[in-house]
């Protein structure tokens, strides 16, 4: 006999019902940096308030991450909400040590560029601050997993990130496929549409870091 929550449909209702969860509680948590985000106008001196606007998306899409990494087996047992929210406060401190230092490599690379012409910055180095910008992105993103599935001191956060990002293509690759798809998404209409498809970017980051989350949990913890 088929027990109930073990069907197909079963199964992909209740995922919907987790993503549409974890996708209110991410505008919840972020709605006040968004709201400023899309009354600013997009102007060089103001890089410096995009950098506070986007703090609060570091911490909530780390409880997203724990939330959906925790969905449970039993379906009859789904409190997303629950395991947002003790995600956020697990997680909060940790996420913002990340999220800070990237912010910050990001807001001086955007400064360089809008005032490349002022400074006198060569183009070569204009390349160069755009590929480190893209390495701070991957390793910060994978670092953001870690540290909301797991455990460990700072400086082995970075060694695992560094590790995974560099010796696993399949995550560097597919990290970058995602971030990709969210600057489209963002060009093409706005900050607030990648912020109604949240979940599932959540959900695709954790597909995609799937060989980093198996190596760790296999290596340390099983």
């Amino acid at each position: 006999m088929r027990r109930f929550g073990t069907g197909p449909l079963s199964r992909l209702a209740a995922r919907i019902y987790t993503l549409l969860v974890v996708e209110a509680a991410l505008v919840a948590t972020t709605a006040p940096g968004l709201v400023l985000l899309v009354l600013l106008d997009r102007d060089a001196s103001n890089v410096p308030l995009f950098v506070l606007c986007a703090l609060p998306a570091g911490p909530a899409l780390s409880a997203a991450l724990y939330a959906l990494h925790r969905q449970p087996a039993d379906l009859t047992d789904l409190r997303p909400a629950a395991a947002f929210g003790r995600g956020y406060r697990r997680n909060a401190g940790a996420a913002l040590r990340v999220w800070v230092p990237l912010l910050a490599v990001l807001a001086v690379v955007a400064v360089s560029l809008t005032h490349r012409e002022a400074a006198g910055v060569p183009v070569w180095w204009s390349a160069l601050l755009v590929v480190l910008a893209a390495v701070a992105i991957l390793l910060a993103l994978a670092a953001l997993v870690i540290v909301s599935l797991f455990e460990f001191r700072p400086v082995d956060v970075l060694r695992l990130a560094v590790h995974f990002v560099a010796g696993r293509p399949a995550v560097a690759l597919g990290t970058t496929g995602l971030l990709l798809a969210a600057a489209a998404v963002t060009m093409l209409t706005s900050e607030a549409v990648l912020l109604l498809l949240g979940s599932a970017f959540t959900a695709a980051l954790l597909s995609v870091t799937r060989p980093m989350i198996s190596g760790i949990t296999e290596r340390f913890v099983a």
